[in-house]
């Protein structure tokens, strides 16, 4: 008997939810528990136009060589042990996306002045540096207290849908993580329409705090319109304590960035790894 309150989805038929033109939030760090399970079946599709928010790593970097990612508004894109991202330092270079970039601070603010419905949030942050020349449409407010301070209202960063990694979930969508840091996933998930959570591994309910404590529960069933069970979902990036992140396919990834032709190996490798 089918259970009505299961919300759980194939990868196939959450990429079949999205439409070319959409604002996409990844949640994880660089490469850090990414929903790489689910943007291989971006990568898969006939989705275009995309704008993608992020703490950009591969995810990043991938979109914007498959020719998804129109926009991406990010405070740095990177594969951590290996600082600059390769396809996402091309689309740069070449002027093929448009990029929105602030501070990690910054970021952090827009999502959570999109998580609590707020058109935007003030901070200090981005005052007296180039931030403010590069982004010419930031605004600043002034303080209505005594002080009158001069702040940068950071927009929020409202999204149409959020896709975010996790260790555990069940099938009505309450999501936990098990490593050392939430990485924002929570606010991606309230700042957006939609939220597609995938996992390393489906439990039922009451099994959840035997995997974690209640802490741990970072998404609730709530904000989560569908969840997909992905073991090894995040790869190659960590996924901790599950599984780190795999250097050695990592640097493979970034070899076969600089020249295909050159990298025959690595570059056929990484096709059947996006084809899985």
């Amino acid at each position: 008997m089918t259970n009505p309150m299961s919300k759980v989805m194939s990868v196939e038929e959450v990429v079949g939810s999205l439409e070319s033109g959409m604002t996409i939030g990844i949640g994880g760090w660089g490469s850090r528990r990414k929903p790489m399970a689910l943007v291989k079946g971006i990568l898969r599709s006939g989705l275009t136009d995309l704008t993608i928010i992020s703490y950009g790593g591969a995810d990043v970097g991938l979109l914007c060589a498959y020719g998804k990612a129109r926009k991406v508004v990010a405070p740095f894109v990177t594969l951590d042990s290996i600082p600059l991202e390769p396809h996402f330092r091309a689309a740069r270079q070449a002027g093929a996306i448009e990029f929105v970039e602030y501070d990690e601070g910054m970021f952090m603010f827009g999502l959570l002045a999109a998580a609590h419905r707020l058109p935007f949030l003030p901070t200090r942050a981005g005052l007296g540096s180039d931030v403010m020349r590069v982004n010419p449409s930031l605004r600043t407010v002034r303080s209505p207290y005594e002080d009158g301070e001069e702040l940068v209202a950071v927009p929020a960063l409202t999204m149409d849908v959020a896709l975010i990694h996790l260790n555990r979930a069940d099938r009505r969508g309450n999501a936990q993580y098990l490593g050392p840091d939430p990485y924002f996933d929570d606010l991606y998930a309230k700042a957006a329409d939609r939220c597609y959570v995938s996992c390393e591994r489906l439990v039922d309910t009451a099994d959840l705090l035997k995997e974690g404590p209640v802490q741990s529960l970072l998404v609730s069933r709530s904000m989560v319109t569908g969840v997909v069970e992905a073991p090894g979902g995040a790869h190659f990036t960590s996924c901790e304590p599950d599984y780190g992140r795999d250097e050695e396919f990592q640097r493979a990834y970034v070899a076969a960035a600089a020249s295909p032709e050159s990298w025959r190996e690595s570059w056929r490798e990484f096709t059947r790894w996006v084809a899985r």
